[in-house]
């Protein structure tokens, strides 16, 4: 088979500049026309293995630095870009795409941190709505919100944590776990404390006495993950302040929380490496339980890392997550889909996420119906955090993975709930202010811009009757 060309233009005309040579100053270096460098640079010639050889002996460089950050990665990258529904009616080559990750890795690169800016942008102004105090004026920066923004434009994937906590893992493999690698790494000892000698806290780091105190009713799950946690925060630093500082927060709580999400998501790629976590989920047809069990995690910390596996190249069914109270109160929800839920809260009584408490450890499907027709399908279950003694508290929460419908064929929850059955799925809204089915008896309240009609002489099933026009 034919080698194909190799197109390196802007790196050589970037390393001449670098180098402050003129076109005619490296070819007389390299023995070859002035007029052939303009070629080479304007990718009108490749640049044959002898020019290579000659690059590498006149500028005593390594010719590995010519590749960076090209490749299949920053291709799949780019053609993950150009798959945004913005898009859609473009056609793109795979050529096409590979093309312009190879040889020109600078404009590929200014495309992939457009198209962040764009996400971040459309995260943030279908929140601007949630950021309005009661009487109508901006309120102060939500931290929170600015967080799920700065998550969600990155679908939950941060592909440099990834490969340092692989890599993090395999050391912690090699050294005997991760007390062992706190000790040999660290010179820090693991100790579990009585919750009164913790005050309040589940995990502290006391470099005085050279301790990683944690709270001795945690379960080893939440142990290993605080253990890894620590290590993150020791190991990672530089990484996570360079992938905080991406996020452009406006606020220092925005920052610190940040910093956490980031340092809790490498924690989660140490216990559950990515290729390691990516190969298992195939094998098990996604089931939670089971890759839990694998792990050694409990089933919401799996769940969590379900929606992180979106490397390019590498993805893996992309998964929307939630969190909930008995309440309806929302304290987790990440976005690697299409879910809308992602930006509007979550609370139509009809989604089983509200309902598991009453089957509290039993994983519930379902088919889920947006007005507009999208179809998704639901795994939704109780966790339980806290308690692990007599007398502790302990709080109850559901959890809920969503995936489009024509990815649940992958899922092993689909036995007990077949595909078949999505054309019976549950209709749903994304919240009642802006779901217009007028017939659902679930109804909190009436959707924006419809006009409800008195009930003098007639009372209708629904809560709210409304005028057709």
């Amino acid at each position: 088979m034919a080698e194909r060309a190799t197109y390196l233009g802007p790196r050589i005309r970037r390393l001449r500049r670098d180098l402050g040579l003129t076109q005619a100053d490296m070819a007389s270096d390299l023995e070859i026309s002035p007029s052939y460098v303009a070629l080479i640079e304007r990718n009108q010639r490749p640049v044959t293995a002898e020019i290579l050889l000659r690059l590498a002996r006149a500028y005593k460089i390594d010719l590995s630095t010519f590749h960076e950050g090209v490749g299949p990665d920053m291709a799949a990258r780019v053609q993950a870009v150009l798959r945004d529904p913005l898009l859609a009616d473009i056609e793109f080559g795979a050529l096409e795409v590979a093309d312009i990750a190879h040889s020109f890795p600078g404009f590929a690169e200014a495309l992939l941190r457009l198209h962040t800016a764009y996400k971040e942008e459309q995260f943030a102004l279908a929140d601007r709505r949630q950021d309005l105090d009661q009487d109508g004026t901006p309120s102060a920066g939500d931290p929170v919100a600015a967080i799920r923004s700065f998550l969600a434009a990155r679908r939950n994937c941060f592909p440099v944590l990834d490969a340092a906590s692989e890599r993090l893992a395999a050391r912690i493999t090699e050294g005997g776990g991760l007390v062992a690698y706190l000790r040999q790494h660290h010179s820090l000892r693991m100790r579990r404390m009585p919750a009164d000698v913790m005050a309040g806290s589940v995990r502290r780091l006391d470099w005085h006495r050279k301790d990683l105190l944690l709270d001795e009713t945690l379960d080893i799950e939440a142990q290993n993950f605080q253990m890894a946690q620590q290590l993150a925060y020791l190991e990672f630093a530089d990484q996570i302040d360079t992938a905080v500082e991406e996020g452009k927060f406006e606020n220092d709580n925005a920052r610190r929380l940040a910093h956490r999400s980031l340092a809790a998501y490498c924690a989660a790629a140490v216990l559950m490496p990515y290729a390691a976590f990516a190969k298992a989920v195939e094998t098990t047809r996604y089931d939670i339980e089971r890759l839990a069990r694998q792990f050694g995690t409990s089933f919401e910390q799996t769940a969590h890392r379900l929606t992180t596996l979106q490397k390019p190249g590498q993805e893996r069914v992309p998964f929307f997550f939630i969190r909930v109270d008995t309440a309806g109160n929302v304290s987790k929800r990440l976005n690697s889909g299409t879910f809308p839920f992602a930006r509007h809260g979550g609370g139509c009584p009809l989604w089983t996420v509200h309902q598991v408490f009453k089957t509290p450890g039993q994983v519930v499907t379902q088919w889920l119906e947006l007005p507009e027709g999208q179809r998704y399908f639901s795994i939704a279950r109780t966790v339980h955090s806290g308690g692990g003694a007599f007398g502790a508290p302990g709080v109850e929460r559901a959890i809920a993975l969503v995936c489009e419908a024509d990815q649940a064929y992958r899922l092993v929850y689909t036995r007990a709930h077949p595909p078949a059955k999505a054309e019976a799925a549950t209709p749903i809204g994304i919240a009642c202010r802006i779901c217009h089915r007028v017939a659902c008896t679930a109804r909190s309240e009436p959707p924006i811009g419809r006009q409800l009609l008195p009930d003098n002489y007639r009372r209708t099933e629904a809560p709210f009757g409304f005028s057709d026009a």
